[in-house]
């Protein structure tokens, strides 16, 4: 039995991360930021824990609740996509702000938090996405979005460093999948990306870490 932190669990990849582990006979603990959420998680057999990714006050309540575990497997979903742009329409502050504290800044602020509640040898999956790889972009669509997540690659990048031969820590790309952010015309469900990941999680070795991957373990390109 694996100790499992899932970081945004309230919907989506995140709520299939937690029904996938616990099925597996995990031990679990997740967040979300709403009551509702929480309660659905306490009622699925998860620890709960309230946590907002773009509140510094909220992240920094996290550590004392983590205090005892041990967790071997720690998975950041929490994320916003922000503007649907097509072109070059400048974001405005209020959405550069929401997308760049969600996706780059709380897995800044959350990683360190965590650290002394991370087993010998745990691995962490950061939830990216192929928009964010330079060497794949064909186009523009979403560029806040794009930029947001080839940051978090970069931030992922300086986790894998400084915990290099401690933990391993990956971006993975869930593929587009149907939730409320990918829509229901997106190429695969929320059962098969969450399998996927879990699965290259279980397989990656420390030679890995640092590494951008599909859902289904293949490697993606900066």
């Amino acid at each position: 039995m694996a100790q499992v932190l899932i970081i945004g669990a309230s919907r989506g990849i995140g709520a299939e991360f937690v029904r996938q582990h616990l099925a597996a006979g995990d031990r679990v603990v997740a967040t979300a930021r709403d009551e509702g959420a929480l309660a659905r998680l306490r009622a699925s057999g998860a620890g709960a824990i309230r946590l907002d990714v773009a509140d510094m006050v909220s992240i920094a309540g996290l550590a004392w609740q983590l205090d005892g575990h041990q967790f071997d497997r720690v998975v950041h979903v929490a994320g916003l996509y922000g503007p649907r742009t097509q072109g070059l329409q400048p974001p405005s502050e209020t959405d550069f702000d929401a997308v760049m504290h969600a996706n780059v800044l709380g897995p800044m602020r959350v990683i360190p938090q965590i650290l002394d509640a991370l087993a010998p040898g745990a691995r962490i999956g950061l939830l990216s996405s192929r928009m964010g790889s330079l060497a794949l972009r064909a186009n523009a669509a979403g560029w806040l979005y794009r930029a947001s997540k080839a940051a978090l690659n970069s931030v992922m990048k300086d986790i894998a460093l400084s915990l290099d031969g401690r933990a391993l820590c990956v971006s993975l790309h869930p593929g587009w999948v149907r939730t409320d952010m990918g829509g229901d015309a997106a190429e695969i469900d929320v059962q098969t990306s969450v399998a996927g990941m879990r699965r290259t999680l279980d397989e990656l070795t420390p030679a890995h870490s640092g590494g951008f991957f599909n859902h289904d373990g293949s490697p993606l390109p900066w």
